[in-house]
């Protein structure tokens, strides 16, 4: 088929790939326009352009695509179907139908779950056991349209979000090649969502990686692996912050070694009376910190300004003591 290709970021480059690889005539790629970005401000292309110039393929970067200069660019590729993956802007009716097939969509869930623009942090932050990819074609709706193909990924028990991240990328890359196969073939049947098992999937802002300890480890844990490793959960101590890479909760043997009678200063501040941020013990590998339940065992981090470390090399220049508090 002739493919107009719509995305932006790392997601997106394996669908890419994918089509290319299958022999799909992938006329243009449209993405986001070039952004400015670390501390030297240089202008940097999108992953899925980078993926494109390396193939010869022809990049459009259109700052408003509804706009009719837009539209009309799209109309001379002439393609069969637009297939799109986290492309960043919101098409308009005119876009929907202008190819023969219309436009579909790659997204990192089983709709109707987590519509939206963070599926993947979302479904680990919330405990989520399976998640998926759907390939819905496009309506003016936020991700409400009707669902062509579907698989199932199970995300394990240390899923973060870039390991889940690269997984749905890669279903979604054998997903996106077998329904256009479904398509042109007429073998395809649309199902409609049920839109009363839906929910959404805010968009991730930095400030959801602060930590409170007042929720319990298993919740925190959740949330340090989904954020992994952008925006990062963070705590603060002694009034800077301090990044918080790889933890899990404490298993039952050692919370009862650590908060039992002379463990950790004999202080017993492991059992639950300790406020939660409260560091119960600072071992050789590993920091423990009271949550609103259980312990929540640190195992890497990164101190303000300076790169990640495992917890035994932090201690070496950033000594804890049991009874300090984390999170101000």
């Amino acid at each position: 088929m002739r493919v107009v290709f719509m995305g932006t970021p790392a997601f997106a480059v394996a669908a890419l790939e994918a089509l290319i690889r299958a022999g799909h005539d992938v006329a243009a790629v449209v993405t986001q326009p070039d952004k400015p970005k670390g501390r030297g401000m240089q202008m940097q292309m999108t992953p899925v352009k980078e993926c494109a110039l390396a193939h010869g393929i022809a990049v459009f970067q259109p700052v408003r695509i509804r706009e009719a200069e837009a539209v009309e660019t799209l109309r001379t590729y002439r393609a069969d179907i637009f297939v799109v993956a986290a492309f960043g802007q919101i098409l308009s009716q005119e876009i929907l139908t202008l190819p023969a097939y219309g436009c579909i969509n790659i997204h990192a869930s089983l709709l109707p779950k987590y519509r939206g623009a963070a599926p993947i942090q979302w479904a680990i932050i919330n405990g989520e056991d399976t998640t998926g990819v759907t390939i819905m074609q496009m309506d003016q709706g936020l991700d409400t349209g009707d669902m062509l193909l579907a698989e199932r990924v199970p995300i394990a028990p240390d899923e973060t979000g870039d390991s889940l991240h690269d997984k749905l990328a890669g279903t979604g890359a054998a997903l996106v090649v077998k329904a256009l196969a479904a398509i042109e073939a007429g073998e395809v049947t649309p199902v409609k969502q049920n839109d009363a098992e839906s929910c959404y999937a805010h968009r991730i802002q930095k400030s959801l990686g602060r930590l409170d300890w007042r929720q319990s480890a298993r919740e925190l844990d959740r949330l340090i692996r989904g954020l992994l490793s952008w925006p990062g959960a963070y705590t603060a101590r002694q009034g800077r912050n301090l990044k918080i890479w790889e933890a899990r909760p404490a298993t039952p043997e050692e919370e009862a070694r650590i908060c039992g009678e002379n463990a950790c200063g004999g202080d017993g501040a492991g059992s639950g009376t300790a406020a939660p941020g409260t560091v119960v013990c600072a071992a050789k590998d590993a920091v423990y910190v009271q949550t609103g339940e259980g312990l929540l065992k640190i195992l890497a981090l990164q101190p303000e300004g300076k790169k990640r470390m495992a917890v035994r090399d932090y201690l070496l220049g950033y000594p804890l003591q049991a009874g300090e508090r984390l999170g101000g």
